[in-house]
């Protein structure tokens, strides 16, 4: 009954499995990459970040150009001043409202007299339509400081995008070659449940034989679910990393995925001088670095315009009435020169500031420089010391494995204990993940010595 129970579930997880290899979606390394690239949200937060400096470079070129200004605005008052004044734009003052009819030249103290019109006039209706045209002449340079310092950080967002770019494509490989490193343990584990089962048999007609105590059957049986747990583990680890590449390409987790052939990246050649000077000279985080301390200078620039002196012209076109019209036409043109002789030193600490963000960029530059020299001539030894892993491993992984075929032999016949046959078994089975890791780490550790020298990209892995 137990072994009707266990060949259904077998063949119901043998026709899941089946059934969701036939229906999930099968993408190579590059396929995946292009879709991370389209669809990941980090990249679309750096997309974002580019626009808004370039949003920024518009904004700032636009201060360059003459501004022009519309308006209307409905007035009513009684105030004597305003009243009088909107007559006047109006072109409607007459003598009558200075007080001319109460003037007598009779009275000796006529010149005493306030005149009621003009000092308690009635409500006065006013419709000012204006065109006013802002023309910059001159500004010490401060309006093309910030077009630069708008490109510099357009530029600097821009690099930023292309690190973010090959930083994704590294943690695509991760978890793409993370999906075929999960199932070659899957695999290992499988043939070493095989081998524990052989093993129960084996102990299992041994002791039946009076050649072995009962406790060596118990451990085989316990080496056996040992095994089956292990199998549990790989089958997480495969999901896991598959869920991981679904998430770098903005998929939903609910979606079948499945991998094509694991890629393995080409070593970088060069030396490790050479590999450096390549990084500094190639790397868009050190270009985006760079474009910052650019735009920074830009800053300090602009800071210092603040004490150069400025022009502008103003040409403005009005019509008053006191209806909607456009009766009393008047014109204006003004030229205004200004030029801050104090300011209680706030232009010099707008200066000094600008300075010291720059000193700071400076320093930072610096640092990344040498972080990333160093970052280089790791991942090239990490690469170096994957490679010769592989060669030691599987040299390990042909002598585990005779030395298995050797002890289970001997067990066979009576000549060695069950546990030196798990130990040899463990042996073996270490050499084999042993193997499996140090081929992931290769890939791992090359896309990395790429990255850092600031050339990763799926199209020459």
């Amino acid at each position: 009954m137990k072994s009707l129970l266990l060949g259904r579930l077998l063949f119901a997880g043998v026709f899941a499995i089946s059934s969701y290899a036939a229906w999930a979606e099968k993408l190579e390394y590059r396929q995946c990459v292009a879709k991370a690239l389209a669809q990941n949200p980090d990249l679309a937060i750096s997309q974002a970040q580019i626009e808004q400096a370039q949003a920024a470079a518009r904004q700032a070129a636009g201060k360059r150009l003459p501004q022009l200004n519309l308006s209307l605005t409905g007035t009513r008052s009684n105030d004597a001043m305003n009243a009088f004044g909107m007559k006047l734009g109006q072109r409607n003052a007459t003598f009558g409202d200075f007080g001319a009819g109460e003037f007598n030249p009779a009275n000796p103290s006529v010149l005493s007299v306030t005149p009621r019109d003009l000092n308690h006039p009635g409500s006065i209706n006013n419709f000012n339509t204006r065109i006013e045209l802002l023309v910059p002449v001159y500004n010490g340079g401060m309006v093309q400081s910030y077009v630069d310092t708008a490109k510099a950080y357009v530029r600097a967002a821009q690099a930023g995008d292309e690190v973010a770019r090959q930083q994704l494509t590294k943690q695509v490989l991760m978890a793409y070659q993370g999906v075929h490193t999960a199932r070659a343990y899957i695999k290992v584990t499988e043939e070493a449940r095989a081998a524990a089962e052989e093993y129960v048999r084996i102990s299992d007609s041994l002791h039946k034989q009076g050649m072995v105590v009962k406790s060596d059957v118990l451990s085989a049986k316990v080496n056996l679910q040992d095994i089956q747990v292990k199998i549990v583990e790989a089958r997480n680890a495969e999901a896991a990393a598959l869920n991981q590449l679904a998430l770098l390409m903005g998929m939903s987790l609910d979606q079948p995925l499945d991998v094509g052939e694991p890629v393995m990246p080409a070593m970088l050649p060069g030396a490790p001088a050479e590999l450096r000077a390549q990084a500094l000279d190639e790397h868009a985080g050190l270009r985006a670095l760079r474009n910052q301390l650019e735009g920074a200078g830009a800053q300090v620039d602009a800071a210092r315009a603040g004490k150069k002196p400025q022009f502008n012209m103003m040409l403005r076109q009005d019509w008053n009435d006191k209806n909607l019209g456009f009766d009393a036409s008047s014109y204006t043109v003004a030229g205004v020169l200004s030029w801050s002789a104090f300011d209680g030193g706030v232009n010099n600490a707008g200066i000094d500031r600008a300075t010291a963000q720059r000193s700071e960029l400076v320093a930072k530059l610096r640092q990344a420089e040498d972080g990333l020299g160093y970052q280089v001539t790791d991942a090239r030894r990490k690469a170096l010391e994957a490679e010769d892993k592989i060669i030691a491993r599987e040299a390990g992984l042909e002598q585990a494995s005779e030395a298995q075929r050797l002890v289970k032999k001997r067990y066979e016949n009576g000549m060695a204990t069950l546990i030196e046959l798990l130990a040899a078994q463990a042996q073996f089975d270490k050499s084999n993940a042993d193997l499996i890791a140090a081929r992931y780490e290769l890939a791992v550790n090359r896309a990395e010595l790429k990255r850092a020298v600031g050339v990763l990209a799926a199209d020459t892995l």
